[in-house]
């Protein structure tokens, strides 16, 4: 399974997703599901992808081979919405071409895309790409998106992030959100690919990934922790 996660506020785009995928308890495999794609100073594109592995391959291949190709691709696209479009077109087409008649006994072979980014002469904008081809954009009054194993990193996000929030305050409740969703589900777990980018910089190198041995991860695990119990101690516990 996967989890990933993406804002877009007033200063700019973050990114986050997990690495793990599973096909049942004994087989377990770490693959990125983070992809950037850049040109100079005019197109900054970010994609994060769930579901099935073999399409969201597919789809990322030949975005990669049209680029190479030079044919219509999505560094020659004049809005981020021209290339939510355009994935959404693949995405589908890919879907469609090895999906079986029978959907009964079929494999699941869906993908979501979560598409983000800006290009020049466009504010930093964010979309979530669905397996039928369609799409929505975030807004300032939701202004980030969520796919794959939401549920469980949705809470801090929904209590802490706004609009206006700085980039390194939504960061780490993005990487709280990241962390209390793989402690709490197994088909989530790291490495954890972490992208910021800041508004109009069309800088891509932002980037990081977070082991279970990285020293910085584990105090901020440690963090968090320690400061949930310590709130929870100081709680006014109601008369029951």
């Amino acid at each position: 399974m996967t989890y990933c996660v993406a804002m877009c506020l007033e200063q700019g785009l973050l990114f986050g997703a997990d690495t793990r995928t599973n096909a049942g308890v004994d087989h377990i495999s770490t693959f990125r599901k983070l992809y950037t794609f850049q040109q100079a100073k005019s197109h900054a594109i970010v994609l994060l992808c769930s579901g099935n592995l073999a399409t969201s391959q597919s789809l990322i291949e030949l975005l990669r081979r049209d680029l190479s190709e030079q044919k219509e691709h999505i560094l020659s696209q004049q809005s981020l919405f021209d290339v939510a479009r355009l994935i959404g077109q693949k995405l589908y087409s890919i879907i469609q071409e090895v999906s079986h008649d029978d959907k009964t006994s079929a494999p699941n072979f869906s993908g979501n895309i979560l598409l983000g980014g800006q290009i020049k002469g466009e504010s930093p904008r964010l979309f979530q790409v669905y397996p039928q081809g369609n799409f929505i954009e975030a807004t300032r009054e939701t202004p980030y998106l969520q796919i794959g194993e939401h549920k469980y990193g949705k809470p801090i996000l929904d209590r802490v992030v706004r609009f206006a929030t700085p980039l390194t305050l939504a960061l780490n409740s993005m990487i709280v959100s990241l962390d209390s969703t793989i402690k709490s589900n197994l088909s989530v777990g790291l490495p954890m690919d972490i992208l910021v980018y800041e508004k109009d910089s069309f800088d891509l190198t932002r980037q990081r990934r977070f082991t279970e041995y990285d020293e910085d991860y584990l105090k901020m695990r440690q963090y968090w922790n320690s400061g949930v119990n310590q709130l929870l101690e100081q709680f006014p516990t109601p008369k029951v």
